[in-house]
C-alpha cells in the first residue's frame, strides 16, 4: 500500500497518530470531506435518497398505491440481503399506512428472484404493485409478464445490469418495470455505487417518508432500519467505504443498545455479548444463522424472527435458525472435503476457473463451497449440483475476476444467471458442466501470478510503537471488513526469545518477543503453531513477520497484543 500524504499534516489536523493518518489514506480516503467521514461520520453524512435514479418516479408509484389502498406484495431473495430488504421495505410501507405483504422465493421451488409461478400468484391475490428488492434487474421476462396482467412494477436492486454487447459498446437491458431503482444502472449518479439491497430499500422508505410529509420522525426510522441495512451490507460483503462504513457503525450502535426482538433472541442463543458485537459477529454468526434458512428451509422463518413481537416467539424461532445453521456446518464441511478429491483427482487444479458437479450437494450451500474452494485454490470457482430442472449452482471469484462480465460472455449457456463481481448464481441445462467449465476456461485471461496470494501491509512498523496507545486509537478505525481490513504491520528481524501453547488443545501459540529496545512484548498466533515453532528453530529464533494490534484484557488489565499473521 503506503500511499503518499502528508501523514503529519494529516495527523495534526484530525488529532490522529501519523500512523493512523498513513492507514487511512492506505483505503483510498484522500480529500478533507471523505476523511471527515471516516473519522466522525454518523448519520448526518448519510447520502440524499432522491440521488439514487428512479426513485421520484418510484416513490410517486408506491405512494399512490398506499393513497388508493391497493394491495403491495414486497418479492424479496432468500439471503440476509434480500431477507434485510424485505423487512425494511415491509417495516417502512406498513408504517407509511400501506396494504403490503411480503413473499420470498423458496431456493429450491422457485430458485433466484423473481419467476413467472411467484407473478402469477400475485395476479391471483389481486396484487395491483410488486416492490422486488435486492433481485428484480434481471428479471425482464417475469416483470413483462406482471405487466402484461395488468400489475404495476418497481424493481429495487443492487445487482449488476444485464447488457449485450452491440460491437465494441455495451448496451443494458433493463427489466421493462414502471420504475427502476438501481444505482448499478449507467445514468444513475448515487456517489456510491456499491451498496447493498437493503441500504437502496432504506432509501426508498426515506424518500417515501419525505413524500408523504415526513409522519415518521427521520430519527425514529433511521433507528428502526439502520440495523437491518448495516446486517445486510456486511452479510453482502459491501465495502466498508464511505457511505457503508457509516450505515454499519451507526447499525452496530444501536444493535448493542436496542436490537429487535428476533436479533436480540439470535444473539442470546449463539452467546453474544451485545456489548461487544461488532462486524465480524454480523457476518459469521448472525448472517449465517439467517442464511441457514433460506438454504435448508424457507427464508421466511427468518423475516418472522426479524418481526417477531415477544420474547417467547423470538426465542422460539432463534433456536430453530441456530440448529439449522449448525447442520449447515457440517453439510458445508462434507460438501468441501468432496470437492476437493475431484480437483485434485480430475486435475482441475491446472484450470484457471474452476466448474465442480457435486450432484449429490444440497444446492443451497453450492455458494459456500465455493467461496472454501476459491480461498483455498485462489481461483474463481463455480459449484455446480442437480435442481429440480438441470443444474444449478453458485460462484466465487478473486478480485481480478470479473464473474458476472465472464458469465455475459457466455451467457447462452445459462438458462438463468445474476450476480455481480465477486458472486454470481446460476442455472444450466442438465449435462452441460464440461461445456461451461471448457467455454469458461478458454475465454478467461487471467496469468498464473493473479492466482498468487497476495499480502498487502500498511507499513513497516517497529514493535516498539505498537503499544497500548496505538491499539486503542486504531479501533476508532472499525468496523473492519472488505476495503477496510484491520491494519496489518511488518517486522523485520523479530527475536524470539520463549514459547508456549494455549487453547484447549493447546493448539495455539503464545511467544514472548523483544522490541528494538529490547523490551519483552507478548505476541500471540491462532494459526498452525506446530509449523511456526518449527519456522522459528530453523531462523535461530528470528523471523520476519506480518501483525495485527489488538487489547487483550486477562484478569481485569488491559495490554497491547500483537497478533501474528504471517512469517517468513
Amino acid at each position: 500500500m503506503n500511499k503518499k500524504a502528508d501523514f503529519e499534516e494529516i495527523g495534526r489536523k484530525y488529532n490522529i497518530s501519523p500512523i493512523t493518518a498513513r492507514i487511512i489514506r492506505n483505503r483510498n480516503v484522500v480529500d478533507d470531506q471523505e476523511i471527515e467521514r471516516f473519522i466522525k461520520g454518523d448519520r448526518n453524512s448519510l447520502f440524499d435518497p432522491h440521488l439514487l435514479f428512479g426513485m421520484d418516479e418510484g416513490c410517486k408509484l408506491i405512494k399512490e398505491a398506499i393513497d388508493g389502498g391497493v394491495r403491495i406484495r414486497v418479492i424479496g431473495d432468500y439471503d440476509v440481503d434480500g431477507i434485510c430488504a424485505s423487512h425494511v421495505l415491509f417495516v417502512g410501507l406498513t408504517k407509511l399506512g400501506g396494504n403490503v405483504d411480503v413473499a420470498i422465493p423458496h431456493r429450491v421451488r422457485d430458485g433466484y428472484g423473481l419467476n413467472e409461478n411467484m407473478i402469477k400468484e400475485a395476479h391471483e391475490d389481486k396484487v395491483d404493485l410488486i416492490v422486488t428488492c435486492d433481485n428484480g434487474i434481471a428479471a425482464k421476462e417475469p416483470v413483462a409478464l406482471a405487466k402484461e396482467l395488468g400489475m404495476k412494477v418497481v424493481v429495487t436492486d443492487h445487482h449488476e445490469v444485464p447488457f449485450e454487447m452491440e460491437g465494441e459498446e455495451k448496451k443494458e437491458t433493463l427489466p421493462p418495470a414502471d420504475a427502476v431503482i438501481d444505482p448499478k444502472q449507467a445514468n444513475c449518479n448515487y456517489p456510491q455505487e456499491g451498496i447493498c439491497g437493503a441500504v437502496v430499500a432504506m432509501k426508498v422508505i426515506q424518500a417515501l417518508n419525505e413524500a408523504f410529509g415526513s409522519p415518521v420522525r427521520s430519527d425514529e426510522l433511521l433507528d428502526e432500519l439502520l440495523p437491518f441495512a448495516a446486517l445486510a451490507t456486511v452479510c453482502d460483503v459491501m465495502e466498508l467505504l464511505g457511505e457503508n462504513r457509516v450505515i454499519v457503525k451507526e447499525g452496530l450502535r444501536l444493535l448493542r443498545s436496542k436490537p429487535c426482538k428476533g436479533i436480540d433472541a439470535l444473539m442470546r442463543v449463539n452467546s453474544l455479548d451485545k456489548k461487544s458485537l461488532n462486524a465480524y459477529h454480523l457476518g459469521f454468526v448472525i448472517g449465517p444463522s439467517l442464511n441457514a434458512t433460506g438454504r435448508l428451509d424457507s427464508a421466511m422463518r427468518a423475516f418472522d424472527l426479524l418481526k417477531a413481537e415477544n420474547d417467547a416467539d423470538a426465542a422460539v424461532l432463534a433456536g430453530e435458525l441456530k440448529s439449522l445453521n449448525d447442520s449447515r456446518k457440517s453439510m458445508t464441511l462434507d460438501g468441501t472435503k468432496k470437492a476437493m478429491e475431484i480437483i485434485e483427482k480430475e486435475g482441475y487444479d491446472k484450470d484457471k476457473v474452476l466448474v465442480v458437479y457435486l450432484p449429490e450437494c444440497h444446492e443451497s450451500l453450492a455458494g459456500i463451497i465455493a467461496g472454501r474452494i476459491r480461498e483455498t485454490y485462489n481461483k474463481p470457482t463455480f459449484i455446480l449440483t442437480d435442481g429440480e430442472e438441470g443444474l444449478k449452482g453458485s460462484g466465487r471469484s478473486i478480485e481480478e475476476y470479473n464473474m458476472f462480465e465472464a458469465m455475459c460472455e457466455v451467457r447462452d449457456i445459462f438458462t438463468k444467471f445474476g450476480g455481480h463481481k465477486l458472486a454470481a448464481g446460476l442455472s444450466v441445462p442438465a449435462g452441460k458442466q464440461d461445456e461451461l467449465r471448457q467455454r469458461l476456461n478458454e475465454k478467461c485471461t487471467l496469468t498464473e501470478d493473479d492466482f498468487y496470494k497476495k499480502i498487502s501491509i500498511d507499513m513497516m512498523l517497529p514493535i516498539s510503537y505498537a503499544g497500548e496507545s496505538l491499539a486503542r486509537e486504531l479501533d476508532m478505525l472499525e468496523p473492519f471488513g472488505v476495503g477496510n481490513p484491520k491494519p496489518l504491520f511488518a517486522g523485520k528481524d523479530i527475536k524470539f526469545i520463549n514459547m508456549k501453547r494455549m487453547g484447549a488443545d493447546g493448539k495455539y501459540g503464545k511467544y514472548t518477543i523483544l522490541d528494538e529496545q529490547g523490551k519483552a512484548r507478548e505476541a500471540v498466533f491462532f494459526g498452525d503453531a506446530d509449523d511456526f515453532d518449527r519456522h522459528i528453530k530453523e531462523k535461530g529464533n528470528v523471523s520476519n513477520i506480518t501483525y495485527e494490534l489488538g487489547l487483550n484484557t486477562f484478569r481485569g488489565i488491559t495490554k497491547a497484543q500483537i497478533i501474528i499473521e504471517n512469517y517468513c
